[in-house]
C-alpha cells in the first residue's frame, strides 16, 4: 500500500512523525507537509504566490519526507502532481493534528482540507486529530487504537465518491479512553474572537505594518449549539469517545433543492 501524509502543522510537528510511525505498518509511506504552521487554511491553495518552494528531506526509517512552502491541501496537489504523477497513492492519512478537528472546527481546519483535496481526486482519506492543541500531546490513544480503525475503514470503503473521514481523539491516554462512535460534525461558533493586543512599536516583529494599526491577536470561546444530538463528536470527545464522522465533497443541501423546485424557481426566460 502506498501511502500519502500531511498535516497543517508543519513538517517538524510531534504528530506527523508519530502518524508516519504508526502507518509504518501498512505499507510505504511518503511525507509532503507544509514548511510551516498553516492551520485554519480548510482548502486553501497557494495561488498567487511568485514561487513556492520544495525540499526533500533526509529519509527516515518511517519513510520519504519532503516539505512543501504551501497549505496543506497544496501538499496533496503536489504529491499528485509528482510524486503520484502516474498512479495515485491508495490512501491519503492527514494529521495528527495538535487540537481538536470536531464541530465547527471542521469548517477552518487545513487537515480536514487535505482530505477534501484527496477525496476530491477520488483518493480515499482520513484526517487525524488530538483534542490538544500542545506541542507535546499524549499520542497513546492514537497509537493504541487508530490501526484497527484504519483496518476496518480500509476494509470496507464505499463505492461512492466523494467521502473522507474526521476522527478525532480525546486528549486523554489509552487506558482513558471508552471507546469510538460514529458521529455527525457537531454544530456551534466562536465568539470574543479578537483580542487586543495594542498598537505596533517600531522594530516589532510585525509583517507589512506601518507603526499605525491596531494589532490583535485571534482566539475566542466556543458557543455550543442548542441544535445538537448525543451523536454530536464534540460531545462524544467530552465523553472519552473517539468520534468518527463520514464528510463529503457535496455540500449540496437536497432537501432544501427540492422545496426551491417547488416554489417554481425551474423556469425558462
Amino acid at each position: 500500500m502506498n501511502i500519502l501524509i500531511t498535516n497543517d502543522d508543519g513538517y517538524k510537528a510531534k504528530g506527523i512523525h508519530y502518524l508516519a510511525e504508526i502507518m509504518c505498518q501498512f505499507g510505504n509511506i511518503t511525507v509532503i507537509a507544509p514548511k510551516r504552521h498553516q492551520s485554519g487554511m480548510s482548502t486553501a491553495v497557494s495561488l498567487g504566490q511568485d514561487k513556492i518552494s520544495y525540499k526533500e528531506l533526509p529519509e527516515e526509517k518511517n519513510g520519504k519526507w519532503a516539505y512543501l512552502d504551501a497549505t496543506p491541501a497544496s501538499c496533496i496537489k503536489y504529491g499528485f502532481n509528482f510524486k503520484f504523477r502516474d498512479i495515485h497513492p491508495d490512501v491519503v492519512v492527514c494529521g495528527i493534528n495538535h487540537g481538536s478537528n470536531a464541530a465547527s472546527a471542521a469548517c477552518y481546519s487545513g487537515t480536514l482540507g487535505a482530505a477534501e483535496e484527496a477525496a476530491l481526486n477520488n483518493v480515499p482519506s482520513i484526517a487525524v486529530s488530538i483534542d490538544d492543541g500542545s506541542h507535546d500531546p499524549d499520542f497513546s490513544a492514537v497509537g493504541a487504537y487508530f490501526p484497527d480503525i484504519f483496518r476496518k475503514i480500509m476494509s470496507s470503503l464505499p463505492d461512492k465518491y466523494g467521502i473522507f473521514y474526521n476522527i478525532n481523539f480525546p486528549g486523554l491516554p489509552a487506558d482513558k479512553i471508552i471507546g469510538t462512535r460514529i458521529g455527525r460534525q457537531g454544530l456551534g461558533k466562536w465568539v470574543r474572537e479578537f483580542v487586543l493586543s495594542g498598537k505596533p512599536l517600531e522594530g516589532r516583529n510585525c509583517k507589512n505594518c506601518d507603526g499605525n494599526e491596531t494589532l490583535y491577536n485571534m482566539t475566542g470561546d466556543f458557543m455550543d449549539s442548542d441544535l445538537n444530538t448525543q451523536d454530536a463528536d464534540h460531545w462524544l470527545m467530552n465523553e472519552g469517545f473517539i468520534s468518527i464522522v463520514p464528510d463529503k465533497l457535496d455540500k449540496t443541501d437536497y432537501m432544501e433543492k427540492q422545496r426551491l423546485e417547488g416554489l417554481g424557481f425551474n423556469v425558462n426566460f
